[in-house]
């Protein structure tokens, strides 16, 4: 009897060996996404009020207040990248956004809006990008519904920021 509760203990502190390593890798894992999606700028354009000078740390990837106008193609809306599954990617699998930033496709067979840098991302290495999914799974889910995409010609319900190919007229200031 005495063998076997020592056998069990042993197992016991190896399991929780084990699982205190991998809760260390997974750990560094999403500290890496962390570091990552910081200096990859994702708050830019995916954290309301940041293109207001005042970014909304309690939405933080929530998804912006801005939309960008790409001339033929529409106005694009930073999506809520946070894991909330009515209006964010919860419902994405981990390998589900890897390739949607190593490819531009998204779950549902779209491509990401053509304002995403996700050629740049692209060239990440497979644990880099790893790392940006777990740590965007990581994230207090917000619930933040984003407006859009718009097509050419729609009403647009968002500010926007234009992008004009030259030679082009800014739009006026208004009265």
């Amino acid at each position: 009897m005495f063998r076997l509760s020592v056998r069990l203990a042993f197992f016991a502190a190896s399991a929780l060996g084990l699982h205190a390593s991998i809760a260390a890798a997974d750990d560094a894992q999403t500290a890496r996404g962390e570091y990552l999606v910081t200096i990859g700028g994702c708050n830019d354009c995916h954290t309301p009020g940041y293109f207001f000078g005042n970014p909304d740390s309690s939405r933080f990837l929530g998804g912006s207040d801005v939309g960008f106008e790409l001339p033929g193609q529409g106005v694009f809306v930073g999506r809520n990248i946070t894991p909330d599954k009515e209006t964010g990617i919860g419902s994405w699998t981990r390998e589900q956004i890897v390739t949607a930033l190593q490819t531009g496709q998204r779950p549902d067979g779209r491509l990401l809006a053509p304002i995403m840098p996700w050629h740049a991302f692209a060239q990440l290495t497979e644990e880099d990008v790893t790392s940006i999914a777990v740590f965007l799974q990581s994230l207090k889910p917000v619930s933040h519904q984003i407006p859009g995409p718009f097509k050419p010609g729609e009403k647009v319900s968002t500010f926007m920021m234009r992008i004009l190919p030259p030679g082009e007229t800014a739009a006026a200031a208004p009265k």
